[in-house]
């Protein structure tokens, strides 16, 4: 059976891993190309967009594929979207494979707001010196505060930028110690972050617990309404169940 993992998260990887020796699967991981050097997952990897809805639904014709996971970021709508839209046109089942949201904990000064752009409104109202770890995409909405942004990316941010910004290139995962560190040494007074889950970078949330500082948490947008996992075991167990004479 001809699987197709829409990926670029740990989960992605994961799933690949874990179904990357079954002979009775045939996986291809599909990576945006946002990153300039991803993690590539085993097996057969593509590496750029599909040309929408009608050329994913035309590539999962042609391929036969009998199965799709959307293993993308909690964030990437336009790509989920298209893989439903996909899906149903291609007659193909699908299941949206996301980690778990991060639940605020006892000592958490949360600020949940619906977007980017509320983010940045928020802002002036709560401190002076902001840490945002929101990724490259969106900064925009926050380039026309006047205030000293450490902005955290794994590749360089393109313009434009708030004026007052120090970029930071790392990758995660990051540990409590040196996230403690990174805030006192650059006095941040807010975090900013996308509720992405996952433990790669949710020390910084329990960080910003002790140092008693709020945190600006953009909420994710609605999951697609079709079947969904939380973890690579149900998402294995999801694919176990697709009908190996589906049409395709």
């Amino acid at each position: 059976m001809r699987v197709l993992i829409l990926g670029g998260t740990g989960e992605a990887r994961a799933l690949a891993g874990r179904l990357h020796e079954r002979p009775d699967l045939h996986v291809t991981s599909s990576l945006a190309g946002r990153v300039r050097e991803p993690q590539l997952p085993p097996g057969d990897v593509r590496v750029g967009g599909f040309g929408g809805p009608d050329g994913l639904a035309d590539w999962l014709r042609r391929e036969r594929v009998r199965a799709v996971v959307d293993a993308t970021h909690p964030f990437a709508r336009t790509i989920s979207d298209n893989a439903v839209a996909a899906a149903q046109r291609a007659g193909c089942p699908l299941l949206v494979l996301r980690r778990p949201a991060w639940e605020p904990e006892s000592g958490d000064d949360w600020r949940p707001v619906p977007s980017m752009a509320a983010a940045a409104e928020l802002l002036p109202e709560l401190g002076e010196r902001i840490f945002l770890t929101t990724g490259r995409q969106g900064l925009a909405h926050f380039a026309g505060l006047d205030l000293r942004f450490l902005v955290r990316t794994v590749d360089p941010p393109e313009p434009p930028l708030p004026p007052r910004t120090t970029v930071l290139l790392a990758r995660g995962p990051f540990t409590v110690h040196d996230e403690l560190a990174l805030l006192r040494e650059h006095r941040i007074e807010v975090l900013v972050s996308k509720n992405s889950g996952g433990s790669m970078t949710s020390a910084k949330l329990t960080a910003a617990r002790e140092l008693g500082l709020p945190v600006v948490m953009v909420q994710r947008p609605p999951r697609p309404d079709v079947p969904s996992a939380g973890t690579v075991e149900q998402a294995v167990a999801w694919l176990d169940a697709v009908p190996r004479d589906h049409a395709g």
